[in-house]
């Protein structure tokens, strides 16, 4: 098994497909999560920037930030008008109280909670929104739940039980005396409409896939595409069940 920090830098290895095969969130999220009169938002861990273009339509001025050379150039190059920087959610590149919202999509169990919760708290103006979102196919269904255990040998292994289970990294908890209130959760749910080869790629973005040994990870996505043809209609599109988890917090006000 890939250690935890050879996972969470995988990404940039495939960073074009990712772009172009990852879901972004659905505007009923959106809706939920970023705050009217957002002027500045901070996009943390923002990958290739599917969410931070989504954040353009709702704020005057996006940061993203981005540790990983190979995610943040396709930002830049596909994201134009966002301010792209290096630094991660532990070490923010961005003034004291100077955004009204900080977003993390599909990036907060990679985070040091211990140091990021307090950045995002110095980066905050007061009242500013901490916004975390998971957007991806909805486990809760059992064809989706089966193709996740066909997909590779690190996920459920063929016997064990692969019935939904809360997924352990989509669960955000505060540090104790973190300045946060008005904590709230809520989940959107959505359909998106993909070939058989495109949802493959889809299933090879993701970093047990992308760190498994080659032999595995072929092995694993080849199952999954055979189990998608057959699930594919007359034009061989796939409809997949989508779902965006989503968490908020307001930050609370200074001590005057």
């Amino acid at each position: 098994m890939a250690g935890s920090e050879a996972r969470a830098t995988s990404f940039g290895q495939v960073a074009d497909d990712y772009d172009r095969v990852r879901p972004g969130p659905p505007e009923a999220a959106l809706d939920w999560l970023v705050p009217e009169n957002c002027e500045v938002a901070v996009d943390l861990a923002a990958g290739t920037g599917l969410f931070t273009r989504a954040l353009q339509r709702r704020s005057r001025q996006v940061i993203a930030v981005e540790p990983d050379d190979r995610m943040r150039a396709v930002l830049a190059d596909r994201s134009p008008g966002v301010r792209a920087v290096a630094g991660r959610g532990e070490d923010i590149p961005v003034p004291d109280a100077s955004a009204d919202g900080v977003f993390v999509s599909s990036a907060w169990h990679w985070l040091d909670h211990g140091q990021a919760v307090p950045e995002i708290a110095r980066v905050l103006r007061d009242g500013g929104r901490l916004g975390v979102i998971w957007t991806s196919r909805d486990r809760r269904v059992d064809w989706i739940a089966e193709l996740d255990r066909l997909r590779g040998p690190y996920a459920v292994r063929p016997g064990e039980d692969a019935r939904p289970r809360p997924h352990r990294g989509r669960e955000v908890m505060l540090p104790e005396n973190a300045p946060f209130e008005n904590i709230a959760s809520a989940s959107f749910t959505f359909t998106r409409m993909m070939t058989v080869d495109d949802a493959v790629d889809w299933m090879a973005t993701y970093s047990g896939v992308i760190t498994a040994p080659a032999g595995e990870r072929a092995a694993g996505l080849a199952r999954a595409r055979e189990a998608l043809r057959q699930r594919a209609d007359g034009d061989g599109l796939v409809e997949f069940p989508m779902r965006s988890s989503c968490w908020r917090a307001d930050r609370v006000p200074r001590p005057a």
